[in-house]
């Protein structure tokens, strides 16, 4: 694994343009494997309200959210976890 250019010179993971990242413990001393995804997404409400269940899942996983509940419930977390209130009403 090369670390040439990123300052790092001890990387227990390293991401996708060359951002290392160690991991981390929990409380309990269990290994955290989270990473936060680059980029927030950028769906609207119209988005959410159609998007199919798979890709719901997908995305909530993504960010390490709860995939629990049918397709409605889903959709109600997503469009309250990744809308600003203006673009939810």
């Amino acid at each position: 694994m090369s670390t040439a250019g990123t300052g790092f010179s001890n990387p227990a993971f390293t991401m996708p343009g060359g951002l290392q990242v160690n991991e981390q413990t929990s409380k309990n001393n269990t290994p955290s494997n989270f990473q936060m995804p680059l980029h927030y997404p950028r769906y609207q409400k119209s988005d959410y309200e159609s998007m199919p269940e798979w890709k719901l899942d997908c995305l909530m996983k993504q960010y390490g959210l709860p995939v629990i509940g049918d397709v409605n419930q889903k959709r109600k977390f997503a469009m309250g976890a990744f809308l600003w209130p203006s673009q939810y009403e």
